[in-house]
């Protein structure tokens, strides 16, 4: 009897929709066996908390919560993000064995505590390291000058104290260290004007730092902010400004802060300047009528002086951007007599 070819490919297709389905646990596992161990250990270090229940040891790994494999072969884990769960205890060393890591996070994790394990410094691969709004403490390690690929460093909201390690300042491809609400002491490093790379912008604020900025720090130009508020800083920073700047944000406010801003200068780029609650004297520059993109200043509780130039956004601010100063008028003031 002759067969047709469409009966034929018909009962191809039926025998093949009636073999059993590869299910996920069937197909090749990605997940690196020495990564999944780690992984494990971490997770165990923690009290296996439910924020981690996806950590499964009969699945894949690159498919757990909080973390990622490269997405090509070798597929070794690199980013460990750990963020806003019911975690306590404190950084596990384990985190150290994961050598393909780039990104490292644990973030908002209130009952975190201790110190910040050494072990980090093995991983060499390592881009943006951010432990942050947690109850770590103890100082800001030195050897985090060792982790010559940061890009990003933001330690945070935490309870860090003791001084600001000058080795930051050899670390070649930072673009933005974060120190800020923290409690700690001693002044700013004048190797923070001398970075091995370009100057990172630098988040210094809620601290109980003390004395002069270091005047190395005028002779870089920072590309986009620094924040030094709510410190004790001291004496004269106008070194920080310039028309040739490109900075953007500068926020100096409640510090000791002492100079004449008469004689400042300020670029074309700044968009936001903070200087309230100082001792900062003489008059506004002319020069600041001309700042198009400035969009938000606060010259308050100063020893400031003399009529607020008229142009620009100056009059577009309320009056809380200037009052509390020694002789200030004109619009958004009362008028000078």
């Amino acid at each position: 009897m002759k067969i047709s070819a469409l009966f034929i490919l018909c009962l191809s297709l039926l025998l093949l929709l009636s073999l059993p389905y590869p299910s996920h646990s069937a197909t090749k596992e990605k997940c690196n066996p020495h990564d999944k161990k780690v992984l494990l250990q971490i997770k165990s270090a923690l009290n296996n908390p439910y924020h981690l229940a996806s950590w499964d040891p009969n699945t894949d790994c690159c498919h757990w919560y909080a973390m990622k494999c490269d997405y090509k072969p070798p597929y070794r884990v690199n980013q460990l993000t750990i963020f806003s769960g019911n975690i306590s205890g404190q950084i596990p060393d384990a985190v150290g064995d994961l050598p393909y890591l780039e990104n490292l996070v644990f973030r908002k994790l209130t009952n975190l505590t201790g110190q910040i394990p050494r072990t980090i410094t093995k991983l060499s691969n390592l881009k943006m390291l951010s432990l942050s709004w947690t109850n770590l403490s103890g100082s800001v390690p030195v050897f985090l000058a060792e982790l010559r690929n940061l890009t990003f460093l933001d330690l945070s909201f935490n309870d860090l104290t003791g001084s600001i390690p000058p080795q930051l300042s050899e670390l070649p491809n930072l673009d933005a260290l974060h120190l800020d609400r923290n409690k700690l002491t001693g002044s700013i490093p004048e190797s923070f004007g001398m970075f091995k790379g370009k100057t990172p912008d630098l988040f210094l604020s809620h601290n109980q730092l003390t004395g002069p900025v270091p005047r190395s720090l005028g002779q870089v130009n920072f590309t986009f902010q620094i924040d030094f508020s709510r410190n004790k800083l001291e004496g004269d920073v106008s070194f920080l400004f310039g028309k040739n700047k490109t900075i953007y944000l500068v926020d100096l406010s409640r510090n000791l802060f002492k100079f004449n801003l008469s004689e400042v200068e300020f670029n074309d780029n700044l968009q936001y300047l903070d200087l309230n609650h100082n001792s900062i004297y003489g008059n506004l520059p002319e020069r600041m009528a001309q700042l198009n993109n400035l969009q938000f200043l606060n010259v308050s509780y100063n020893r400031l002086c003399g009529q607020i130039p008229v142009g620009g956004s100056l009059q577009s601010f309320d009056s809380t951007a200037y009052f509390h100063n020694r002789c200030l008028c004109g619009v958004p003031l009362p008028a000078c007599k």
